[in-house]
């Protein structure tokens, strides 16, 4: 065990504080999204249409008593909806409305780990390229050789942006 202040070990280079991430992939590309804003994954259940919605609103699940939307991701992204599979599940965490938490669900794909990724591991989102809008990713992590785009959900899942294209729709 390495102590905070303590020198890394010769050979080793300090990337300084890591933080952790829970990986999820949506289709063949993998994100992540910052562990401390994750309250439980649960399986994929029967949802409850809800008339009116925007096409990324899939439903709403009971979850102990509790009435939890849930967002399809790919669709939010502007993709296509996302299709139901052995590995779907959903991921509930927190989002803020007027400074009061609120818990939403995120039908994604599968979920595969949690890891850890130094800060000085993460770049900014890049200018273009990016398979979704750039105001939706906090950095790109790098881990070993690999990318993973890091999801910024106050911006990607922002309820008012959402309750306004409710609204719209």
């Amino acid at each position: 065990m390495q102590l905070e202040n303590a020198p890394a070990p010769t050979g080793q280079v300090d990337h300084g504080p890591a933080l952790q991430y829970l990986t999820f992939a949506l289709g063949d590309e993998v994100f992540a999204m910052d562990i401390r804003c994750v309250r439980e994954i649960i399986q994929h259940s029967n949802m409850t249409m809800v008339p009116l919605m925007p096409e990324f609103v899939r439903g709403v699940i009971n979850l102990r008593g509790s009435v939890v939307p849930v967002i399809d991701l790919q669709s939010r992204f502007g993709r296509a909806r996302a299709q139901v599979g052995k590995k779907t599940c959903i991921i509930i965490f927190d989002a803020t409305l007027a400074d009061e938490k609120v818990e939403l669900g995120l039908l994604v794909d599968s979920v595969s780990e949690v890891i850890d990724i130094a800060q000085a591991h993460v770049e900014p989102p890049p200018q273009f390229g990016t398979s979704i809008r750039r105001d939706f990713v906090h950095g790109i992590g790098r881990v070993g050789q690999d990318f993973i785009v890091i999801l910024a959900p106050e911006r990607a899942l922002d309820i008012n942006e959402m309750a306004a294209l409710a609204e719209q729709a």
